[in-house]
């Protein structure tokens, strides 16, 4: 049986590691979640605006253009390249038969599956998990910190933000010598993900009051919800902070 190793990319992690934990040590999740909501605000109208010219004209091309079987296949792709980091995020949390069964996922799928283009090993009993290094932070006792947008990445926190540029090492993709091949497939994944993303922002934008705080709570609850699953703590209805406007918005879904 074939082996895939570790990306050559780990192999540098660990200094990154180090600049991480120091940009993070005393981080904890603040009272007020978002301390600089004028900022964000501001960056978040910089995204919506570049999406509305760019990003959602491009997408919306894509998914016409494409069947849904091409891009499915698109997006399996992509899912399959982030299992390898994935599960070395998962060892690195000390979840040794999830972690593993990441890397057999990606073995399954790059062989069976075609390159990845098929999700076979789903259904043999090997859930995608997605981990990234900000959920292995969060494992270490790292909080998310405060609420923060970043331009062109969207809603993030803290403990996300300084995870960047370790997934970023980490990732197949990030291993690409060729800039130009690099580029290449950040700019496809990215337009598959916005793709994916053009019913649910389209019932954002028909229902919430302010979008802003609408995008903000979800990330929030999301972060929440995640962390409870890390724990193992049995699901439950979250109440992150929320106006009376997010409320009523909330209640039209």
């Amino acid at each position: 049986m074939s082996t895939f190793p570790l990306p050559a990319g780990v192999a540098r992690v660990p200094a990154l590691l180090l600049v991480s934990g120091a940009l993070l040590s005393g981080c904890a999740t603040p009272q007020n979640p978002d301390p600089i909501e004028p900022v964000n605000r501001a960056t978040f109208a910089f995204n919506e605006g570049l999406d509305k010219v760019v990003l959602k004209p491009v997408a919306t091309v894509y998914k016409t253009v494409l069947p849904t079987p091409v891009r499915s296949g698109v997006t399996n792709f992509f899912s399959n390249l982030a299992d390898p980091w994935s599960g070395a995020n998962l060892l690195l949390q000390g979840r040794f038969k999830d972690g593993l069964s990441d890397f057999a996922r990606f073995g399954t799928n790059t062989t069976v599956g075609l390159l990845g283009f098929m999700d076979v090993a789903t259904g043999w009993g090997m859930p995608r998990h997605g981990d990234g290094f900000s959920d292995t932070l969060g494992v270490w006792g790292v909080g998310g910190g405060a609420y923060v947008v970043l331009p062109l990445f969207g809603p993030s926190d803290l403990r996300g933000t300084a995870s960047i540029p370790v997934n970023s090492y980490g990732s197949l993709t990030g291993q690409l010598e060729d800039a130009g091949a690099r580029n290449a497939f950040t700019i496809v994944g990215i337009v598959d993900k916005r793709a994916n993303l053009l019913d649910v922002t389209k019932m954002v934008d028909d229902v919430a009051l302010d979008k802003y705080l609408f995008v903000r709570d979800a990330y929030l609850q999301r972060r929440t919800q995640r962390e409870m699953d890390r724990s193992g703590a049995p699901r439950v209805e979250i109440d992150a902070p929320k106006s009376d406007v997010t409320e009523r918005e909330t209640q039209k879904l």
